[in-house]
């Protein structure tokens, strides 16, 4: 009953990946909307979703870090 409780809350835990995944599709459709627009704002844009990215990947490591937590930990 535990394990089947690890691996449903472990489960539950990573659904926050998906979401790292779907921000990151956003960010960069973003930057090439707005690249596309106003060309000449490329680097700056550049710097922003790269900056984005990382925080939203960061979310996305700590999801899979707490899946892990739950499986190995407890």
């Amino acid at each position: 009953m535990v394990a089947a409780a690890k691996l449903i809350g472990s489960g539950l835990a990573t659904i926050g990946v998906g979401g790292g995944a779907i921000g990151a599709g956003l960010i960069f459709s973003s930057l090439i909307s707005g690249t596309s627009r106003n060309p000449s704002l490329k680097n700056e844009l550049f710097s922003l979703a790269i900056l984005a990215f990382s925080l939203v990947e960061a979310v996305a490591l700590f999801c899979l870090m707490i899946a892990f937590l739950i499986l190995f930990a407890f």
